[in-house]
């Protein structure tokens, strides 16, 4: 299953990050400033003179960033970067019943409120019960083929497993869906060396009967290939075992400052 782009994408050179939201792209030789939606530090993947791609907005937006930075490739690994887009590829998976225990639904909706001001992701109405499921983007993967999530404190996502658990407690299903937009991770789980509330919240929400699933994708210039389900790892591990990766990663993460837009 190929999801496409929406946009078609145009090939340049990464050249560096600015400002949390700025990623300078070198296209045909000429330098372009092109919006990064991924908030995080985007551990590893800060590398100038990789490839890089990226899409350009309708001529009539009047967004100041032209372009947005959609794909990375690391050491032969072309990575999806683009953080909202995992909505849109779980939303086409769930809908075409890819899913073991998303299948039998008769409704799907998108954006529907529930906690404290929250909204879920994606919510299915089946004949007896809802099911509710928050979608989490996962572009870090180690050499030890687990895909860690997330790569930085998530005050947010933790707040979502205690609605999601909550969810549970009143007799809905409630699912995390990781989507892992890289082809070389094995299994995924929640990193207690980044955020080690997160990673006790999700065993928590596991044993309060929250599901916890991941769905993979080799990204190209063409759109996102479907490769299946992962396994999601939360039983708790020596954060030890992983911390020399993140170390080796230091120098490739995060971003410059430089101050607005001109």
């Amino acid at each position: 299953m190929l999801i496409p782009h929406s946009k078609p994408l145009m090939q340049g050179k990464f050249l560096a990050r600015y400002d949390r939201f700025i990623a300078r792209v070198a296209l045909d030789g000429i330098e372009v400033d092109a919006h990064c939606v991924n908030t995080g530090r985007m551990e590893g993947l800060i590398q100038p003179g990789c490839r890089a791609w990226v899409s350009k907005v309708d001529d009539d937006s009047p967004r100041k960033l032209r372009y947005t930075l959609e794909l990375l490739e690391i050491d032969g690994i072309t990575i999806g970067v683009n953080s909202i887009l995992p909505n849109r590829l779980a939303e086409a998976v769930v809908k075409s019943r890819l899913i073991k225990g998303m299948k039998r639904y008769r409704k799907l909706s998108s954006e529907v409120p529930y906690g404290e001001r929250s909204r879920v992701d994606l919510m299915l109405e089946g004949a007896n019960r809802r099911h509710w499921i928050e979608v989490k983007n996962c572009h870090l993967v180690y050499p030890d083929g687990g895909a860690y999530f997330p790569d930085s404190i998530s005050k947010r996502a933790t707040g979502h497993l205690e609605e999601l658990a909550e969810k549970v407690k009143q007799g809905d299903k409630a699912s995390v869906l990781f989507v892992v937009q890289r082809r070389d991770g094995d299994f995924i789980r929640p990193s207690a060396l980044h955020d080690p509330v997160f990673s006790q919240a999700a065993t928590d929400a596991r044993r309060a009967g929250v599901q916890f699933l991941g769905i993979q994708f080799d990204p190209g210039v063409d759109g996102h290939r479907y490769l299946g389900t992962l396994p999601v790892d939360t039983r708790p591990y020596p954060v030890e075992q992983i911390r020399h990766f993140r170390d080796a990663h230091a120098h490739n993460s995060g971003w410059k400052r430089r101050g607005k837009v001109s």
